[in-house]
């Protein structure tokens, strides 16, 4: 590995500890009835925002009632974190393209599996309502959207990535790129080398062929 490859891989890859203390992904609501906005933000370990008001209203609908205590992923995230940020340090000290191929492996592997995962929550969310519900509309469900924004009943809902979650995403973006300029860079030089040697052969090859002819 290149030394600037190695310092950027360390460097993003301390850089996602801000991910511990600032929001990874942000939920807001706009309506009407309410200008100022409702939002929720979703921590690595926590969910903050107008959690009250926002169960409160989803309730009259037959949405379940946010629990972040019971969303098992929110104590699983710390250490998923965690590891990547090690591996990513130690794959940079390192140097090896193997292991640094690894990191991005398990990197790119991770944050697919966090996005089904979130997916699929939001689509239990917004699909699995209560049937007694004070307010039914036949046919209608509430997931929000996985990234982008989306009109549920008077409300617009927006999902996008907050200070922390761009940070990580960032950092996965810039390994994949850094992994893919290492292997075009490792194969030019390989084929740089190849020539050389082709070269060197053909020029060896070229005065043996000037001795004999001299020696006849």
């Amino acid at each position: 590995m290149k030394k600037i490859t190695k310092i950027l891989v360390i460097v993003s890859s301390l850089a996602m500890i801000t991910a511990f203390f600032t929001p990874i992904w942000d939920i807001s609501l706009e309506a009407p009835q309410y200008p100022e906005g409702l939002g929720m933000q979703i921590w690595i370990n926590k969910i903050t925002g107008d959690l009250q008001t926002i169960n409160g209203l989803n309730h009259y609908i037959g949405m379940k009632k946010i629990e972040p205590d019971s969303i098992k992923e929110l104590s699983i995230m710390p250490y998923v974190l965690g590891f990547l940020i090690l591996a990513g340090v130690l794959a940079g000290i390192a140097g090896k393209k193997k292991l640094f191929a690894a990191w991005v492996v398990i990197f790119v592997i991770a944050g697919i599996a966090g996005g089904v995962d979130f997916y699929m929550w939001e689509y239990d969310y917004g699909h699995n309502l209560d049937p007694t519900a004070a307010i039914i509309v036949p046919g209608m469900s509430y997931q929000p959207p996985l990234i982008g924004s989306k009109e549920l009943l008077n409300f617009v809902a927006h999902s996008y990535p907050d200070t922390g979650g761009m940070i990580v995403i960032g950092a996965g973006l810039l390994g994949l790129g850094l992994l893919v300029y290492e292997t075009k860079f490792n194969k030019t030089i390989k084929q740089v080398v190849k020539n050389e040697q082709v070269n060197a052969e053909d020029n060896i090859s070229h005065h043996a062929d000037n001795r004999v002819l001299v020696q006849h």
